[in-house]
């Protein structure tokens, strides 16, 4: 039986000539059905490119990537997609912005369908009151709550998230965790979560990986999330298990970070300057 999600191989580069940048480098993954999976890592290490690679919004240089089997090809509505940024229509307001999409999926619905769809799950994102508002209108916060309900709305086999839940306030982003939490489990939907935030992904996932900054970025170790389902984020801080797991993979990146440090500072090296001279500074100007 073939993976859900297969990555063999993959690496990535952007450019040409001595401006190429290899982002990606043999990247190897697989994601079982229903599992949940989060890779956590540093700003400007490869991790949206990865979730375009997965979508199919972008194509690997090398390797390949598989969809149940089959390589993917391009975009598809089974693979949900959660940016970072709102990709919210401007001249839409929010029932239009998430009904446009569930229309797309669901063809054979009746008006009504769509309707009450859309209705609830705006409500999941307590967002009813703003639902015949444009994106103008709203915060920033509020937008990228449409663009989680709208992503989710959709049923999709597969949930790709790209940190959708980094710019939202403490209490927004562990109600949008948990709402996350209740469709994924509720079909056990194939889900990869793209944070920064380690207690975020060992809340969520059942497996966490690290990806190694970039250039040529690498996968690192796989860390399992061995903590019964559901949790309680409350209980978590007083869980031996989390209280393991979490210093191990702050300790991992810890590493990785300072590792990579050490070598931008052995890469660059600084050029040789010296003082100019007292009354040189403007020698051979004039007004």
């Amino acid at each position: 039986m073939a993976a859900h999600i297969e990555l063999r191989n993959v690496s990535k580069s952007y450019g040409e000539g001595d401006d190429r940048v290899e982002v990606l480098r043999n990247i190897n993954l697989v994601i079982e059905e229903g599992e949940f999976v989060a890779i956590v890592g540093f700003s400007g290490s490869g991790k949206t490119t990865l979730i375009k690679l997965i979508s199919g919004l972008e194509f690997p240089d090398e390797g390949e990537v598989l969809y149940k089997g089959a390589p993917v090809t391009g975009p598809s509505l089974d693979r949900g997609v959660i940016f970072q940024n709102y990709s919210l229509l401007p001249w839409l307001n929010v029932r239009n912005n998430v009904g446009m999409a569930v229309k797309e999926k669901f063809k054979k619905w009746t008006k009504s369908q769509v309707g009450s769809h859309v209705e609830k799950y705006v409500d999941m994102v307590s967002l009813s009151h703003a639902i015949n508002k444009l994106p103008k209108a709203l915060s920033g916060g509020m937008r990228q709550r449409v663009s989680v309900t709208r992503a989710l709305s959709l049923s999709p086999d597969v949930i790709l998230m790209d940190e959708p839940l980094s710019a939202l306030d403490a209490l927004t982003r562990g109600t949008l965790q948990d709402e996350i939490l209740n469709i994924w489990s509720k079909d056990k939907k194939t889900a990869l979560l793209i944070t920064n935030d380690v207690d975020e992904g060992i809340y969520m996932a059942d497996r966490i990986i690290p990806l190694r900054p970039g250039p040529k970025a690498t996968l690192g170790p796989i860390f399992e999330v061995n903590i019964e389902r559901p949790r309680d984020k409350t209980e978590l801080n007083n869980n031996d298990n989390f209280k393991k797991l979490r210093n191990s993979i702050l300790e991992y990146l810890i590493k990785i970070g300072s590792e990579r440090a050490a070598k931008l500072t052995n890469e660059y090296t600084l050029p040789d300057l010296k003082p100019i001279p007292k009354g040189r500074l403007f020698q051979g100007t004039r007004a």
